[in-house]
Formats: structure tokens, sequence, C-alpha cells
């Protein structure tokens, strides 16, 4: 479970940014903290610009969780993965969320701005961060995953 002193991570572009801006206030609402990578509106962006520098941030170790969002989430989702210490998980629902987060133990949460509603976009936040990695069988594919050359 992420706890309110972890600063939470989040980036989108145009397309994610109404709901980037309603999850910000929803976390700060809900007590957590956000360092927020942008955009800072609805003009058109591209998405790598957003999502390089948190997730290199996460990869680092700046940062232990972070929030990514575009259109369709892929682009976004597909850009963080190019870090060895990122495992970011695009979910449409809640069980997909749990389960990024119970056997994958994914760092970053990928929503897709245009194709869910804001609210069902907080419940996925909220399972994300309150689910645990479950470990165990897990964490040997976990450890698979990085191609560290």
């Amino acid at each position: 479970m992420i706890d309110s002193s972890t600063i939470i991570a989040i980036a989108s572009d145009h397309g994610g940014f109404e709901m980037k801006e309603f999850i910000k206030t929803k976390l700060e609402t809900a007590g957590y903290r956000t360092k927020d990578f942008g955009t800072h509106s609805d003009s058109s962006v591209d998405y790598p610009d957003m999502i390089h520098p948190l997730a290199e941030s996460i990869n680092n170790g700046d940062f232990e969780i972070g929030i990514i969002i575009c259109g369709s989430g892929n682009g976004a989702q597909m850009t963080a993965n190019k870090y060895s210490g990122i495992r970011a998980g695009l979910c449409w629902n809640e069980e997909q969320a749990m389960l990024t987060r119970l056997h994958n133990n994914a760092n970053i949460l990928a929503l897709p701005g245009r194709f869910i509603p804001l609210e069902q976009a907080w419940k996925i936040t909220r399972i994300f961060l309150t689910t645990d990695f479950e470990g165990g069988r897990h964490t040997k594919r976990v450890d698979k995953i990085a191609i560290n050359s």
C-alpha cells in the first residue's frame, strides 16, 4: 500500500490533461502529495516530453510510483516502459489495477484519458495505490521483465 507520505509523480499529454487534473485534486484531497510533470494545459503536446522525465525520475529512485495519462494510455505506457526499472500497466478497470500491482509490481499506472469516465479513473487509481505486490511466485517473473544490457 502506498501511504500518504509518498509523493506521487503524475504526467499527461493534452488528451489526458483533464483526467490528470481531476486525479491530482482527488489525490491531494486524500492526503497525498504530487509532483506534476505536466502538461499544464489542454494545448496539443507530444506525450514523450512529459512521460520521459517522469519515468526517468522513478527509474532513478527519485519517486516510488507514478500515474501517466494520454488519450489511449498506450503511447504513455510504451514510452515509460523503455526504462529498465519501470513496469507501467495500462488499466481500464479496477481488476486490471489490482492485478498489475499484485502480480506485476507495477510502479506506474497508465490511464486512457479519452476512454474512461473520471470517476472510474479515480477508482482505478485508488485500487492501484492500495494494492501491494503479492511476491512469491510472481517475484521471479517480475525479475525477468527488465533487459539489463
